[in-house]
C-alpha cells in the first residue's frame, strides 16, 4: 500500500461535476393555511391555499448528454442527505423523469440524447413539504436551461400544471394564494422574515391516503378564515388553518402529540401542520428559540431542523 496516495473520497455527485451541467435550488414549501372543498368530477379536491417557500432545498445538478441513438433517455438518482432515508425508487417512476419526458413532449423535441439528473435530497419524503414536486419544477426549469428554451415558455407552466397543483407553485415560489385544485394562482403575498422550526415524527403520511381520510369524515373551516386568506397582502395577515390535520392525524399514530407539543413550546407564535403532513412547522420568535426547539424535538426522536421563510423559487444557480 502507498501510504504517500491521496485519500479518495467518495462522493457519488464530485464526477458530475462538470461543464455544462446545470446545476438547481428546489426550495420546500410549507401551507401557511389550506381549506379543502368538494372533490370534482375531475378527481381533484376544491382548494385555497397560501404557500409559503422555505430555505430548505434540494439540489438538483443537470447534464445533456448526446446518444447515438434510442431517442430521449432520462436516468434519475437520489442521493439522500442529513440523515434522510434512502428512497428506492426507479427511476421512471420519479416525478422528475415524468417531468422532462413531459416537457420534451410538448416541445415536440426527439434529439437522441440523455438526460442525467442528480439529485441532493434535504428534503424529507412524505412530509407535505413539497420536495417532490419542486424536484419537478426545477427539472422543467433545468431541462429548458439545457435545451435553451425560453424559460417564460408556456409549455414550462402548462406542463407544471399537469403534474400536480405544488409544481406550478414552485415555478413562482416566494409566497401565493392558490385556488382551483390548488393550481390557480389568486395573488402574491409579501413573504415573511422570520425563523421557523421543521418538525417530523417517524412515518409519513400519503397524500391519497389522507385525501381519502378527509373524505370519509370531511372538516369544514370557518367562512372567515376563508375570507381572510384571499384578503392577504402578507403573509404574517394568513390565519394558519389546515382541515385535512385531522384526517392526518388519523392515520399517523403520534403525529396528534407532536403537533400539541410543537405548539406548546416557547418562542413559537403559531404552528400547524403542512400539507398532509406528516411535518409540521412553527412561526418562531428568535432564531435562537427554533435552535432550542429544534434541540429538544430531537432529543424527543423526531426529524427536525431550523428554517426560514423565503422568496425563492426553483431556479438555476449561476455557475
Amino acid at each position: 500500500m502507498n501510504e504517500n496516495a491521496p485519500m479518495v473520497v467518495s462522493d457519488p455527485l464530485a464526477a458530475f461535476e462538470r461543464e455544462g451541467m446545470v446545476k438547481l435550488v428546489a426550495p420546500a414549501k410549507t401551507n401557511l393555511f389550506l381549506n379543502i372543498g368538494e372533490k370534482r368530477p375531475d378527481g381533484y379536491h376544491e382548494a385555497t391555499t397560501v404557500m409559503h417557500a422555505l430555505t430548505l432545498h434540494d439540489v438538483l445538478h443537470m447534464d445533456c448528454i448526446a446518444q447515438g441513438g434510442g431517442g430521449l433517455q432520462i436516468e434519475v438518482s437520489c442521493h439522500a442527505r442529513e440523515g434522510l432515508e434512502q428512497l428506492s425508487i426507479a427511476s421512471e417512476d420519479n416525478i422528475v423523469h415524468k417531468a422532462i419526458a413531459l416537457l420534451a413532449c410538448k416541445l415536440g423535441r426527439s434529439e437522441n440524447e440523455l438526460i442525467s439528473v442528480r439529485i441532493e435530497k434535504h428534503i424529507p419524503h412524505e412530509a407535505g413539504l413539497g420536495g417532490g414536486s419542486s424536484d419537478a419544477a426545477a427539472a422543467l426549469v433545468g431541462a429548458a436551461k439545457l435545451w435553451g428554451v425560453d424559460a417564460d415558455a408556456p409549455e414550462i407552466r402548462e406542463a407544471a400544471c399537469e403534474l400536480g397543483a405544488d409544481v406550478a407553485f414552485f415555478l413562482h415560489g416566494g409566497c401565493a394564494c392558490l385556488t382551483g385544485a390548488g393550481e390557480v394562482f389568486h395573488h402574491t403575498l409579501d413573504p415573511m422574515k422570520k425563523a421557523a422550526v421543521l418538525v417530523k415524527p417517524e412515518g409519513g403520511v400519503s397524500t391519497s391516503a389522507a385525501y381519502i381520510a378527509f373524505d370519509a369524515d370531511p372538516v369544514a373551516l370557518d367562512a372567515a378564515d376563508q375570507e381572510a386568506a384571499l384578503a392577504a397582502v402578507c403573509a404574517e395577515d394568513v390565519p394558519l388553518r389546515n382541515n385535512l390535520a385531522a384526517a392526518s392525524e388519523s392515520l399517523l399514530p403520534g403525529l396528534a402529540e407532536m403537533l400539541a407539543w410543537l405548539a406548546d413550546q416557547e418562542g413559537v407564535e403559531g404552528s400547524l401542520m403542512s400539507g398532509s403532513g406528516s411535518a409540521a412547522f412553527a412561526v418562531c420568535a428568535t432564531f435562537d428559540d427554533a435552535c432550542r426547539i429544534v434541540a429538544a424535538a430531537r432529543n424527543r426522536g423526531w426529524w427536525a431542523r431550523t428554517t426560514a421563510f423565503s422568496s425563492a423559487r426553483a431556479a438555476v444557480i449561476p455557475r
